[in-house]
């Protein structure tokens, strides 16, 4: 399972190999005639969109999904997306594009080491939740229980997990080629208690189910991926179980709360205050001033103050002025 392993890697290494992990790129194939190897010119991520974005639309225009059996479920139903496309017995079917929401996310080209490009370039994501969660959704800084299937928009199935749930870091995801999946995963809601059956499966009553799409530049954009393609846009249908908030420093601030611009991204230059390479979220001592976060934000007793203290009145809170420690 590609994200199942990613994600685990991604848990072990620091923020510097998690920028880089996208970067591989494979830009030439074999012409069959030959033997002689054939050089392909990258794709830049701008015009790769234009190219996404057409392929997306007309994917969500020509098929449907199973809503009829979410809106009165029959009996034994499983709660599981099917799509299909809109043609013969189902030409009168509700498309995806009149169901799906967007979500437009910014995509740095430099992540990709684009030479061509500069700046942001803004992607749209689509999600659909078929059947709202009665819990909570996760934000994108924190782990997720979910059940999840990644397929190609020609349908051929990638990934997935679909019995077993797993947990996933979506904050690390975020950092990788996998980003749409995590970006997606954060609009969906936890079910209700979690509880564990005799053989070893999970029971959670009233899962959040969804559904989310996203062009190659959310995924692994020119990295081919296992049997993924390069520019591929990628589908993945999401049982989201539960969730659980993180503190992956454990500096006694919740890793959302380390997202400094407040732009939903947890790897820009702005979320290193100490520009030593780790964002804060994964940074015990945000200010680079010796003194732990922790240490800067808490009594004497150990318990967090709040509001942060901000010891010269400067409006920067302790732990991100290293001129207070």
């Amino acid at each position: 399972m590609y994200l199942a392993e990613l994600n685990n890697t991604l848990m072990k290494i620091n923020r510097i190999g998690i920028l880089f992990f996208t970067l591989m790129i494979a830009v030439s194939c074999r012409n069959d005639d030959d033997n002689d190897l054939i050089e392909v010119p990258p794709q830049t991520l701008a015009e790769t969109l234009v190219t996404d974005d057409a392929d997306i639309t007309a994917y969500l225009e020509t098929h449907f999904y199973n809503y009829e059996e979410f809106q009165t479920p029959p009996e034994n139903f499983d709660f599981k997306i099917r799509i299909d496309t809109i043609a013969g017995d189902n030409q009168g079917k509700t498309p995806l594009s009149q169901q799906v929401m967007p979500k437009v996310i910014n995509v740095d080209a430099n992540r990709f080491l684009e030479t061509d490009e500069v700046g942001q370039i803004a992607h749209t994501l689509y999600y659909l939740e078929a059947r709202p969660g009665v819990g909570i959704q996760p934000t994108i800084a924190d782990s997720a229980f979910v059940r999840y299937k990644g397929s190609l928009l020609d349908g051929t199935t990638f990934d997935g997990s679909t019995e077993i749930p797993v947990w996933f870091d979506l904050a690390s995801i975020q950092g990788s080629g996998a980003r749409g999946f995590a970006e997606g995963a954060s609009l969906i809601k936890a079910g209700g208690e979690i509880v564990e059956n005799e053989d070893g499966t999970f029971t959670v009553e009233n899962y959040g189910v969804g559904l989310v799409i996203f062009p190659s530049g959310l995924g692994y954009f020119n990295v081919l991926q296992g049997s993924i393609p390069t520019y591929s846009p990628l589908i993945f249908e999401i049982d989201m179980y539960a969730m659980n908030d993180s503190d992956h420093d454990g500096d006694g601030i919740l890793s959302i709360f380390e997202d400094i611009n407040g732009n939903g991204f947890l790897f820009d230059d702005e979320d290193d205050t100490d520009a030593d390479n780790f964002v804060n979220y994964f940074d015990a001592d945000d200010d680079g001033d010796g003194t732990s976060t922790r240490d800067e934000i808490s009594d004497e007793n150990g318990d967090i103050i709040l509001p942060y203290p901000d010891t010269d009145g400067d409006d920067i809170p302790d732990y991100l002025d290293p001129d207070n420690s």
